[in-house]
């Protein structure tokens, strides 16, 4: 007998089949995956595995040659990308995508956009309005930098494009909450930081998760410190095609897993 759905279990996120084409190249193919509230979800696998094009096609920059993407049941194949964030999915980029010239506390602000309703009209003809909003979202912005890193918020004046690669990527973190997402998507969130730096940012990341217990992250990471520690589940993928899934304990240990990392020879010495 299968065991009841409750809201606990049900897929906030889910993916089935996904395949992308890109003419005679195949980068992902017939990927499931589900994500559920409250839950962090690993990807790994190594270079070109699919693991930038799935998250691609999640927030609507690609849209599937085939399968689906359900945000709590609704379809999201072909929607627009900032209809996607407005809906509660939210991302960090690999490379960076800061405002350098701008300070950290207006980055933070500008991911707030979908949810501020002031246009060019009540900018002009109704100040009083589009201030308070601005002032809202500031304050709110604000609150968002104490919450991923107190030294973050220190510098909440200083221009983005002077940070230390840790706390860009802290405000990049900072930004995309702006949003109020459902669902976070971390593209290699530790790329270019030592063990000390990548050690904080799971401390970050675990701040995030304990005051917001709802919100669902998926994160691809090379750091297998970091895999190790946060999610409760990995999704292995390798040529585009999904390789295994399971507990970190679990995947690490499949000889298919550990040629896709290691090689042949290098998994079978792991293995002796």
């Amino acid at each position: 007998m299968n065991a009841p759905v409750t809201p606990e279990s049900r897929a906030l996120l889910e993916g089935k089949d996904l395949t992308m084409r890109f003419g005679g190249l195949v980068a992902m193919a017939e990927v499931d995956f589900s994500l559920r509230k409250g839950e962090v979800l690993g990807i790994i696998g190594p270079n070109g595995a699919g693991k930038s094009t799935l998250l691609n096609i999640i927030t609507g920059l690609y849209v599937p040659s085939s399968g689906e993407v359900r945000l709590e049941g609704e379809l999201l194949n072909g929607q627009p990308a900032h209809r996607i964030v407005a809906k509660g999915i939210a991302r960090t980029f690999q490379s960076s995508r800061l405002f350098a010239d701008l300070s950290v506390l207006d980055n933070v602000i500008i991911g707030r956009h979908t949810h501020m309703k002031t246009g060019i009209f009540e900018a002009i003809f109704n100040r009083r309005k589009a201030e308070a909003e601005l002032d809202a979202a500031a304050e709110l912005a604000e609150g968002l930098l104490k919450a991923v890193s107190r030294e973050l918020h220190a510098q909440r004046h200083r221009p983005a494009g002077e940070l230390p690669q840790a706390d860009r990527r802290r405000l990049e973190i900072a930004r995309a909450l702006a949003s109020e997402p459902k669902v976070l998507l971390l593209d290699e969130p530790s790329s270019g930081m030592d063990d000390s730096d990548t050690d904080a940012l799971m401390d970050d990341i675990r701040s995030v998760c304990a005051e917001r217990p709802e919100l669902a992250l998926m994160i691809i990471e090379h750091d297998m410190r970091l895999i190790a520690s946060l999610p409760q589940r990995v999704l292995v993928l390798d040529y585009g095609q999904k390789l295994a899934e399971g507990t970190y304990e679990e995947v690490r240990l499949i000889p298919r897993v550990q040629e896709a990392y290691l090689g042949r020879k290098g998994a079978q010495h792991a293995q002796a």
